[in-house]
């Protein structure tokens, strides 16, 4: 049988063929790796800004060690003077409510008392009034540079800002308004005595306590009085139709204008409790026992206090994008899997891994205060979870945007970011001795005018 004899060309063809295949497949490799990115850079590496240097102390035997982690102790010596910078912008925003309105004071009339070194067109620029306005009210009418230390300023604007009406309070009994008509302000005075009243105000719970307290008669300012005085023992957004409130006010009036009022007792009735919140001569609010409404909290989100590697800074270049942006919180040079602790009793409104925040918690405690905790390892808690201070609720890590291992920690005061280690925190103490005494005297009198 004859043999298949193959032609030289088809041999030089099968030859070659495999070399061609090999440099194909060596391009695609090539071009993959250089082109390749994950999908989403922030979940899955982090960026360092210069070569990885570990922050914490892991050999030095004298540094305490929490759980399985270590702490590098405020003093201590650092074998690094690398700092750990992060990026800490959750995906996840806090949901607000109407109570964070009353909170924040973000009605349309505003009340201010002129301090040293204050001109109404800083004032008014201060809170955002259209310069248009501004520069026509200052420029028009040449007295209002006249505003002395103490007095009382108020105005009201439209929800885009325009000055609608400007109060000034010159004395007790001489007041100017300037009032917007078309395109220019229009003074007219008001020289009413102050009178002072003492009121009571009751109602019922049919929709919210901020829409039904506001029915009632009450001011957006007092609402926000009452649910600051009593945020830690009452959770307002639980009130049920068919509950309660009575509040005792002494307000001072000029004419038809309430220019002042202070809130003397409160009582709302949830269900089958009652809590009350009276004022003192302290001027804090108790409870009708003469006991403390606040909640005190720590300080240090840690079981040990630990080296701050980056502290509060509002204008900070931001190490990752190189554009100036806040350091809202304080970084603590912790390694990885250290203990996180909950400053205050409150509940969990976030628990999730959240763009460069990476494992983020954000806990509400009362209706001021929020705290939120980044780039944890580990997250022990759920949203809705009610926490006690010195509750463990993560472990500290790396994730998200982050140049090395530590605790990113904020705490909010009336939404606002503020320095956690310096900021004014709440003093859970009662009264006791003769303050007690005189106050508890005083409670017989205001809790039978709220009765309901």
């Amino acid at each position: 049988m004859a043999s298949k004899i193959e032609s030289p060309d088809i041999e030089k063809n099968k030859s070659n063929f495999p070399y061609f295949s090999l440099l194909g497949v060596l391009l695609v490799v090539i071009l993959f790796t250089v082109l390749w990115r994950p999908l989403n850079l922030e979940r899955t590496v982090y960026v360092p800004l210069t070569p990885q240097v570990e922050t914490t102390v892991t050999d030095n035997i004298n540094s305490p060690v929490v759980g399985d982690a270590r702490i590098e102790v405020v003093g201590g010596k650092s074998t690094t003077d690398q700092i750990t910078e992060s990026s800490d912008v959750p995906e996840d925003e806090i949901v607000k409510d109407e109570l964070d309105d009353i909170i924040e004071d973000k009605g349309n009339t505003v009340q201010y008392t002129v301090a040293r070194g204050d001109t109404l067109h800083d004032i008014l620029l201060r809170y955002n009034i259209n310069r248009r306005d501004v520069y026509q009210l200052t420029t028009n009418f040449k007295q209002l540079a006249n505003l002395r230390i103490g007095q009382q300023v108020s105005w009201t604007t439209d929800d885009s800002h325009n000055l609608q009406s400007f109060s000034w309070i010159i004395s007790s009994n001489n007041i100017r308004i300037y009032e917007k008509s078309g395109n220019k302000f229009i003074e007219s005075s008001e020289t009413v005595e102050v009178v002072p009243q003492d009121v009571v105000i009751k109602g019922d719970i049919k929709t919210s306590f901020v829409a039904d307290a506001r029915k009632s008669g009450l001011t957006s300012s007092e609402i926000g009085v009452i649910t600051r005085a009593l945020q830690w023992r009452l959770d307002f957004r639980r009130l049920k139709v068919g509950d309660k409130f009575s509040v005792i006010l002494s307000r001072e009036v000029h004419g038809k204008r309430l220019s002042n009022s202070q809130l003397i007792g409160v009582r709302i009735k949830n269900g089958s409790k009652d809590y009350y919140a009276i004022l003192a001569d302290d001027g804090q609010y108790y409870d009708i026992n003469g006991g403390s409404l606040s909640q005190s909290f720590f300080r240090y989100p840690l079981e040990k206090q630990a080296r701050v590697s980056s502290g509060f800074n509002p204008r900070r270049l931001n190490p990752v994008t190189g554009i100036v942006t806040p350091h809202n919180g304080v970084d603590f040079a912790v390694s990885r899997g250290t203990p996180v602790l909950s400053v205050g009793n409150g509940e969990v409104v976030i628990a999730k891994y959240s763009g460069s925040a990476g494992n983020y918690i954000a806990i509400r405690h009362g209706r001021q205060y929020m705290t939120t905790y980044m780039h944890l390892d580990k997250i022990l808690v759920k949203p809705g979870q009610q926490v006690k201070q010195g509750d463990k609720i993560g472990l500290s890590g790396n994730t998200g945007r982050s140049t090395g291992p530590h605790l990113h920690f904020e705490l909010h005061i009336n939404n606002k970011p503020v320095n956690p280690l310096t900021a004014s925190l709440p003093i859970s103490e009662g009264l006791t001795g003769k303050s007690k005494k005189a106050f508890l005297s005083k409670v017989k009198d205001i809790r039978s005018q709220l009765n309901f």
